[in-house]
């Protein structure tokens, strides 16, 4: 047992709260009625916008080389200025489901939080959406929530996001009948744990302040019932104890700085994406969530800088590579998984005015045709998910996830008619 595991369950003996239900063989408590299948689900938003033309398109210098097969060596425009990540030994992820190379964000604007938003309730955004709005219609937690049965407490429902702004509220809705009563357990890992990702914290003035901030999370997003306008999220008595020792002892590794060393990785490769992975991986070896959602922007320096762009989207290739690894090595989801990739929306095919430091155009996301080229990934067990397919043509579009999610939970049927306008993507599936 490694010393986090110990301390997180020394820390529940002494509070008391371990029970011993009996576990069946998949890892869940308790039997699904539905039709599942799989048990579990990972959803990754990925990276914060990435054109097609630097990921599935590039055949020759493959800037995702743990993922996609092909060429791995990078090709000459972009070798000036790439860093020394290493590429994950294991088998090509392409290799383990379904490539979807011609996926489409096809409606709204080509926004982030818009973007994330359609990708999380299956429902497009034709007017826009403020970042101070909650979804208009549910998420896929609210919906994973209320309708599977069982129904499942949030600690079964996760959403970790890197630090921009907005994402917190997408883990519910304002729709009637949903809301927070069925949304998930929210962390900004590379803010709330980390706080400034290039410093470890330490226990000096600062530090102190960061320790608070951290109290302050816990207490208000466990530690409370909902209320009016709380972002909280309700957990038992017990699983709000288990997640708070969970935290603590993430935390305690940050002070202790070693969220700077993890996966034997260079510092200077570790950026938020890397974190963000990283902790998700922590969530999946402690809880098993039946539905965690993860979230990636590191891409989204491509606005001023082409070179940091293409340097992050190896970095978030190595990171879904070692989640998903993490994933095949934790009892309970390992061969009981369906893995989805996919980035919320492309970059535009004409470059902006703004050179980075070796003479390369940076890209916007502004709504042409190319910012809604996107690809899609579906992983999974060769049981469930038909292995090292590649679809060439023009299938499946964003609004597709959420139902593809409730499709592989087996809770589909129980959403009411209408409410997701897209299709299960049947093409992945044996």
């Amino acid at each position: 047992m490694d010393r986090r595991k110990f301390l997180r369950t020394s820390a529940l003996v002494t509070a008391g709260t371990i029970a011993a239900p009996y576990i069946l063989p998949s890892g869940r408590l308790f039997a699904a009625t539905g039709n599942r299948l799989a048990d579990h689900v990972v959803f990754v938003l990925y990276a914060g916008g990435v054109r097609n033309f630097e990921s599935v398109h590039k055949a020759e210098g493959n800037l995702m080389p743990s993922t996609l097969v092909g060429n791995e060596s990078i090709s000459n425009d972009i070798i000036g200025g790439m860093s020394n990540l290493p590429i994950y030994g294991g088998a090509k992820l392409q290799t383990q489901g379904t490539l979807f190379k011609e996926f489409r964000f096809k409606e709204g604007p080509t926004g982030h939080y818009s973007g994330h938003t359609t990708a999380m309730t299956g429902n497009y955004n034709q007017n826009g959406i403020s970042i101070s709005q909650r979804p208009l219609t549910p998420t896929i937690f609210e919906y994973y929530r209320k309708h599977n049965s069982p129904t499942q407490a949030a600690m079964n429902a996760w959403w970790v996001s890197d630090s921009l702004g907005p994402y917190p509220a997408l883990n519910y809705s304002d729709y009637a009948g949903y809301g927070p009563m069925y949304g998930a357990n929210y962390v900004q890992p590379a803010s709330i744990i980390i706080g400034m990702p290039q410093n470890p914290v330490t226990l000096d003035d600062a530090g102190k302040g960061k320790v608070a901030n951290m109290r302050s999370f816990l207490d208000k997003n466990f530690s409370s019932n909902v209320v009016a306008g709380d972002a909280g999220i309700v957990n038992s008595a017990e699983d709000r104890e288990r997640i708070e020792t969970f935290l603590r002892a993430e935390y305690n590794d940050a002070i202790a700085g070693n969220y700077y060393n993890f996966w034997g990785l260079d510092q200077t490769n570790i950026n938020n994406d890397l974190i963000t992975s990283y902790f998700a991986g922590q969530v999946i070896e402690e809880f098993k969530p039946e539905l965690l959602v993860v979230n990636m922007q590191g891409v989204d320096v491509c606005h001023n800088d082409f070179t940091a762009y293409c340097n992050n989207l190896r970095r978030a290739d190595y990171a879904i590579a070692k989640l998903w690894d993490t994933i095949q090595n934790t009892p309970g989801m390992a061969n009981n998984t369906v893995m989805i990739v996919a980035p919320e929306h492309g970059r535009n095919e004409v470059p902006n005015t703004i050179r980075d430091r070796y003479g390369r155009f940076a890209l916007d996301h502004t709504s042409d045709e190319i910012s809604r080229q996107i690809f899609c990934m579906v992983l999974g067990p060769s049981s469930v998910v038909n292995q090292n397919q590649v679809i060439s043509t023009v299938t499946g579009e964003s609004i597709d996830i959420a139902p593809t999610i409730a499709r592989v939970l087996g809770f589909d049927s129980e959403i009411p008619s209408g409410m997701l306008p897209g299709r299960h993507l049947s093409e992945a599936f044996n």
